[in-house]
């Protein structure tokens, strides 16, 4: 008898016009060598490329490594597991005798490899607007809960303190390198109760200040 996949079409608010596609996203390598590996490749770099936009879109003020952390959270390994439970893919992979003795279909990295393969599947069944959309809706409660307001690296560091009712940090200009159009910034940052202070660089003053202010929450270990 062959799979009904009612279910997991609603689950993704998407259905496959091609069967053979949608099968073989969901066949795992412990099967053969017709498998999901190389759909996995594209729904990697896909969801990537989907989450960078979001996020670019959401948050015109954010920085580079800011909008790089936000993605690495929406990306990574237990994000995409929840997903997959989310749709009930375990349910639906095909998989060799071996990992099926295993409980392989409750592996999280098989689970990931496996959303990650939908997503290069559904690209290739329909086209980018299409996967964009059932992308974002199968991650709408992930990006609810990310912060609404990114605080740069100096503001996280003077509340900190001021909430351990500590001096504020003092900055200081160490060098201006470079010609007035590409200048490197070297700034120090002193915060009374640390041993030593922490440098930053950056090609404006606020960025240099920014990067010494990060390595500051790094060594007092604030999240």
């Amino acid at each position: 008898m062959s799979q009904s996949y009612s279910h997991f079409y609603q689950a993704l608010d998407y259905q496959f016009k091609d069967k053979k596609i949608l099968v073989n996203a969901l066949t795992h390598r412990s099967v053969g060598t017709e498998n999901n590996e190389r759909l996995e490749f594209l729904g990697d770099a896909l969801l990537n490329c989907i989450m960078a936009k979001v996020l670019f879109e959401r948050f015109p003020n954010a920085r580079e490594g800011e909008l790089t952390r936000l993605r690495a959270n929406l990306v990574k390994r237990d994000a995409l597991v929840k997903i997959a439970q989310q749709i009930d893919l375990g349910k639906y992979l095909l998989l060799g005798s071996g990992e099926l003795k295993t409980g392989g279909e409750q592996r999280a990295s098989i689970l990931a490899d496996g959303v990650e393969a939908i997503i290069g599947a559904i690209y290739l069944d329909s086209d980018i607007q299409t996967c964009q959309s059932i992308v974002v809706n199968l991650w709408e409660k992930l990006l609810r809960h990310l912060p609404q307001q990114i605080k740069d690296p100096k503001t996280l560091l003077q509340e900190y303190l001021q909430a351990q009712q500590k001096s504020l940090p003092n900055y200081k200009v160490l060098a201006i390198k470079g010609t007035p159009h590409a200048q490197l910034f070297e700034v120090k940052c002193i915060i009374p109760g640390l041993k030593k202070p922490t440098y930053g660089n950056g090609e404006t003053r606020r960025r240099a200040e920014q990067s010494a202010a990060a390595k500051a929450l790094s060594i007092l270990n604030v999240k």
